[in-house]
């Protein structure tokens, strides 16, 4: 996933110095817009302060009431009210959060920089009040008295959790010192994730010479000439490290020594010894993690973060990955050997080398050539694709608007209604790359669903962009990303809760990747993929013989796939997994945790120490979620083939026990209460080819 934010816990936020009169800030009231949307035309860098200070302000008077009230403490006048106490900062946050990592400039971030530690501050003044406290304290321990329902129960635990694991029980002299941590935290987090996206913007592959693009696609080169006249580079072709541009290049250069460039600089970013270097802030942030959890009684960071998981502990967590390691890197010793074999004995397989052989294997294995699935892949295509999935699964529409104001031009709006015509929200997208966007992809909010609020999502990417007459067309693996996101999209947008704090993608974060990953299953559906994948120029429905050739290699390469997303899971649990962290070398720790595994050196973890930013962000110990939820997700999709893809009451069962719960209810009970059992891992380790 996905990216998924909270107001209090945050690493990055964009705040202004700036003397605007506040009668003209947006973001103190209501938007005074169509549907509530965020006026984007209105909205100037010198809001964001005024708005925040406003904003803390504000929540800070509702607190005060809610500790001076004189009624008998009770869910309503404390829970409730807490959960709605800053209106204002939820308006500002939700929409700052985005445009930080989808739209952010060197002046946002020097000064996300230099308010963030005050929202940290913010955020322990409200977790380590006593009297607060004492309050949602009063409430918890009538919890079983109270007459709630599970949701409500769900949210009281939730609150009352928040606060003791904020240090609310800590005595003054080691909160003193948990409030030291998280100020220092605030920053290191931002910093590192910015160097990461300095790195991203610095390189630059550049080719004169048109012999060293050999293999490359004409749709590819066409691209490249078009970045390069963008950089006042004209004749010339331009390759960065963003996906959409850094592997199709790995995957059909013939020139080796620029493969091997280009894959360096990727794995090395934050590890070049210059201002971008991150090696000394993921040591102080695995450091300060340590302590954190030290301080609030665990043994290690890793343990203290899966307490409120379904994994609940390490030790889980690290029987289940090391489970399928035993199963992953024999299929991916094999992958290597017959790449190999491909290439012939006179060099050797190196880790650059593995994309472009492997589209050669695909070719001589299954006669498929991916540049060959590309025309029937137009991003629009696709994307309506998943809209009409969507709404035979579960009868809901998109409609395109053309009067919502956006952050940037590539924005596009639709509105979601339900089967019956009514509102459920509006879904943003934004999928092409910009030098201000952070690489991946991810799913969040500019306002989030409770009681009769309906949410406001969006989906944000990097495609390749469109050129001249040639549409964005994409891989079969961006495809995939697409159907994934949108499926955490339709968890934010069909979340039917009535407070914030367990609406939409406010789950525990070993379960929030079920809706997105098992929507990925659809995208290749044949009856799906008939509907969608037309070619761009021709219109031609995609051929039985291609539909075939993607079914026949779904379990191609997932040697490599697998094990280079558990190196990372594994390298991400190590780390966290830490109870001394004398002498720690991020990088040398890194090696020795490979080495330990046996990875071989063909293969890289997907994503390494001083780029890892996942686990600066909300996956921290969290990275094998991915994995967890596949599991998930591939015993839940068989109930859809055993009763038919499309079958409405299988998905009226999805949508009623998972897509519109959020986390008002344990998640496993959840996941029972639509399959009938707990899930079995056999369907995974098949869909992966391990079994």
């Amino acid at each position: 996933m996905n990216k998924i934010y909270s107001l209090l816990v945050v690493c990055c936020i964009m705040i202004c110095a700036c003397t605007t009169p506040t009668e003209n800030n947006p973001f103190l009231t209501e938007f005074q817009t169509k549907h509530g949307v965020p006026p984007y035309a209105e909205i100037k860098l010198e809001h964001y302060k005024p708005a925040f200070e406003a904003g803390i302000k504000e929540q800070n008077t509702n607190i005060q009431a809610i500790i001076n009230s004189q009624e008998e403490p009770g869910f309503e006048n404390v829970i409730v009210a807490l959960d709605n106490s800053a209106p204002i900062l939820d308006r500002v946050g939700l929409v700052f959060f985005n445009i930080i990592e989808a739209e952010t400039t060197k002046e946002l971030t020097d000064l996300s920089m230099e308010l963030a530690p005050m929202l940290s501050e913010h955020e322990d003044n409200i977790y380590l009040n006593r009297a607060l406290f004492d309050k949602v304290n009063a409430v918890y321990q009538k919890l079983n008295s109270l007459n709630l329902s599970t949701e409500q129960k769900r949210l009281l635990d939730k609150k009352y959790k928040n606060f003791v694991r904020s240090g609310a029980n800590l005595p003054e002299e080691k909160q003193a010192r948990l409030r030291e941590i998280n100020k220092e935290m605030s920053t290191l987090g931002l910093t590192f994730s910015n160097n990461v996206l300095k790195e991203n913007n610095a390189y630059q592959l550049i080719v004169d010479k048109e012999e060293d693009l050999a293999g490359l696609p004409d749709w590819f080169k066409a691209s490249a000439a078009a970045e390069a006249k963008a950089a006042e580079q004209d004749g010339k072709w331009l390759f960065t490290l963003h996906n959409a541009s850094r592997l199709p290049f790995l995957q059909y250069a013939e020139n080796r020594n620029l493969r091997e460039q280009i894959y360096k600089a990727y794995i090395n970013r934050g590890n070049n010894n210059n201002e971008n270097d991150n090696k000394n802030i993921i040591t102080s942030i695995i450091k300060l993690r340590q302590e954190k959890a030290t301080l609030l009684g665990y043994d290690c960071f890793s343990n203290f973060v899966l307490n409120e998981c379904m994994a609940q502990n390490a030790e889980t967590v690290m029987s289940f990955l090391n489970n399928l390691w035993q199963y992953a890197l024999p299929k991916a010793k094999a992958e290597a050997a017959d790449l190999q074999k491909l290439m012939g004995n006179n060099e050797k397989l190196e880790a650059w080398d593995w994309w472009y052989y492997t589209e050669q294997l695909r070719k001589t294995k299954y006669n498929l050539d991916e540049d060959e699935l590309k025309p029937y892949f137009k991003l629009e295509n696709v994307r309506d694709g998943a809209f009409d999935v969507a709404k035979k699964l579960y009868g809901i529409n998109f409609t395109k608007l053309n009067d919502i104001p956006v952050y940037h031009p590539d924005v596009v709006v639709f509105e979601v209604t339900d089967e019956d015509g009514s509102h459920l929200g509006l879904f943003y997208v934004d999928y092409f790359p910009r030098s201000g966007k952070s690489g991946g992809a991810w799913m969040s909010n500019f306002r989030e669903q409770r009681k009769d609020i309906r949410p406001l999502v969006c989906n944000v990417s990097s495609y390749t962009k469109p050129v001249g007459d040639m549409p964005s067309l994409l891989t079969l693996d961006e495809v995939e990303t697409l159907f994934h996101e949108f499926g955490h999209g339709l968890h934010g947008l069909l979340t039917k809760c009535n407070y914030t704090g367990v609406s939409g993608t406010n789950v525990v974060r070993d379960f929030v990747e079920l809706p997105s990953q098992i929507m990925e299953h659809w995208a290749t559906q044949p009856e799906v993929l008939k509907a969608y994948a037309k070619h761009y120029q021709t219109g031609e429905v995609i051929p039985d013989a291609l539909i075939e050739k993607i079914l026949n290699q779904k379990t191609f390469n997932q040697g490599f796939m697998t094990t280079e997303l558990l190196a990372a899971a594994l390298l991400d649990m190590e780390l966290h997994n830490l109870t001394s962290t004398n002498n720690f070398d991020p990088v040398a720790f890194e090696k020795e945790t490979m080495d330990k595994l046996g990875l071989i050196p063909e293969i890289a973890p997907r994503y390494r120490v001083t780029y890892f930013n996942h686990i600066i962000g909300g996956y921290a110990a969290g990275y094998y979620s991915y994995l967890w939820a596949n599991v998930l997700d591939a015993d839940a999709f068989e109930a859809f083939k055993e009763n038919g893809i499309f079958d409405k009451n299988t998905a009226k069962k999805f949508r009623s026990n998972v897509l519109e719960k959020g986390d008002s209810e344990d998640p496993m009970t959840l996941y029972i209460n639509f399959r009938g059992a707990e899930p079995q891992l056999d369907a995974m380790l098949k869909n992966r080819g391990m079994k």
